[in-house]
């Protein structure tokens, strides 16, 4: 009793001078956030992002297309096992501070030499050649944790489970706007197909207008010539319309986990509805917001815990092992109880003192690496504020652009009729009516296009502050 007396007091003084010292903090790196977004008036704390996808994006169409991608994305459902792995990990990392525990049963029969001592002892004593033994116990093993190195573990664990679970958020707003993208891509396709139809009626109109000027002589062959390639051209461009709208309705499919195939829409471009006046919201908050960030924080904080296990490393380390069960050389009385009962207790203190160097190694490449996750960190709030300052621009230039383009388009389309009164009156010839036509027709898809950048800008915007994921 005195001796295990001794051995409880001196693993107490060695619990009691390692509580000295103090666990490895963490300390938040410092970001040099601006107060408030470039090309916003006011700091409005509210922001776009804290809206649902489904409140953001208000066409029953495409929230349908965006619900099928959530729930049959690969990208997505990849990413959700992942999760589910990281998540095991997390549940076996809590037992990390019980005891190791096994269970195992051995028999073995041993016949030493007869010229051996062994030997002869044993044909005196027990008068048999061989020996026997029988076996069964319980061995425990387990490492106090003294230094945190066990708590660090799990705090990497837990860590990793987190990272896994911002990137499927991350994800998840990836996927969320490029359907979007990809669906106001489409009616962008509709509407230009609409205006090349449209043109092509004029077309149709200008070259039987031309040649029957032609058949009267009016005009010259090369007037038909004219106003033929210009009905070409439109033909042209509506088959190449038709393959680009087949190969978006193609990749919007896959995009929500179908296989390829043409993707209802009820609705034209000039009838979608998103938010116009778009409130950015703080910096501050729009970091804590995105998936991204959140992910570089924690991957920051997994390095600062792998620092303190490689730390706890170099110091010692308290393992208690004990075993404990029933041994006997004669199968017989193998358990017979209390007979045949043993135990055994271990207590130690180990102390690495030559390690080639490793144990300061691991130490110097952690810090290292805790350090990468640093400057990895702020580099993606820097390009996280970036995203958004530039989302911001292309929306409040897209605004003016929109209005440009818009006109132009009103006037060009007046200018048509215009030249075809002329052309009928024999005071403008044929030249004037195609280029009319033609420019009015390449201003209408300039519209339309301006019009789809607007949307993508504002789904930029929503995706860079950090929405998508609710």
């Amino acid at each position: 009793m005195k001796k295990v007396k001794n051995i409880i007091i001196t693993f107490g003084l060695a619990l009691a001078s390692v509580s000295c010292v103090s666990k490895l903090a963490y300390t938040e790196p410092e970001l040099e956030l601006p107060e408030t977004f470039k090309y916003t008036a006011t700091a409005d704390t509210a922001s776009v992002a804290n809206l649902e996808w489904r409140q953001f994006f208000s066409d029953p169409m495409l929230q349908t297309l965006i619900e099928k991608g959530i729930k049959n994305n690969y990208d997505l459902q990849i990413a959700l096992k992942q999760v589910a792995s990281s998540q095991e990990k997390l549940k076996q990392a809590k037992y990390l501070q019980y005891p190791d525990v096994g269970f195992g049963v051995s028999a073995q029969i041993s016949k030493p030499s007869k010229n051996s001592m062994n030997g002869q002892s044993l044909n005196l004593f027990l008068g048999k050649s061989y020996v026997e033994d029988y076996n069964a116990a319980f061995n425990l093993s387990w490492e106090a944790d003294i230094w945190g190195k066990i708590k660090n573990q799990q705090e990497v664990s837990k860590m990793q489970y987190l990272q896994t679970y911002e990137a499927t958020k991350a994800i998840q707003t990836q996927v969320v706007a490029a359907i979007a993208q990809g669906y106001y891509n489409l009616l962008m396709l509709d509407k230009q197909m609409q205006i090349a139809k449209s043109n092509l009626e004029l077309s149709n109109n200008t070259l039987a207008l031309t040649e029957k000027l032609w058949q009267s002589g009016d005009t010259t062959s090369l007037g038909v010539q004219q106003a033929t390639a210009q009905k070409q051209s439109t033909e042209l461009l509506i088959t190449q319309l038709e393959q680009n709208i087949a190969i978006q309705e193609n990749a919007l499919s896959i995009l929500v986990g179908e296989n390829p195939g043409t993707i209802s829409r009820t609705i034209e471009m000039s009838e979608t509805s998103l938010p116009q006046e778009i409130s950015a919201g703080l910096p501050a908050a729009m970091v804590s917001r995105r998936p991204d960030v959140r992910q570089q924080e924690l991957m920051l904080l997994e390095s600062n815990s792998i620092v303190g296990i490689a730390q706890a490393n170099m110091y010692p380390s308290l393992k208690i092992t004990a075993n404990g069960g029933v041994n006997s050389f004669k199968i017989d009385n193998w358990f017979q109880i209390p007979a045949s009962l043993f135990g055994s207790v271990l207590g130690g203190l180990t102390q690495p003192i030559f390690q080639k160097r490793q144990l300061k190694t691991d130490l110097n490449v952690a810090k290292i690496q805790r350090e990468k996750n640093v400057l990895a960190f702020r580099q993606s709030v820097l390009i996280a504020v970036g995203e958004v300052s530039d989302a911001l621009v292309s929306n409040e230039s897209l605004k003016v652009q929109e209005q440009k383009a818009a006109e132009q388009a009103a006037t060009l389309k007046n200018g048509i009729k215009s030249a075809e009164m002329l052309y009928k009156g024999g005071m403008a010839n044929y030249l004037e009516v195609i280029t009319a036509q033609g420019n009015s027709l390449q201003a209408e898809l300039n519209l339309a296009s301006v019009k789809r950048q607007r949307l993508s800008s504002i789904v930029d915007l929503y995706r860079a502050l950090g929405g998508g994921w609710k």
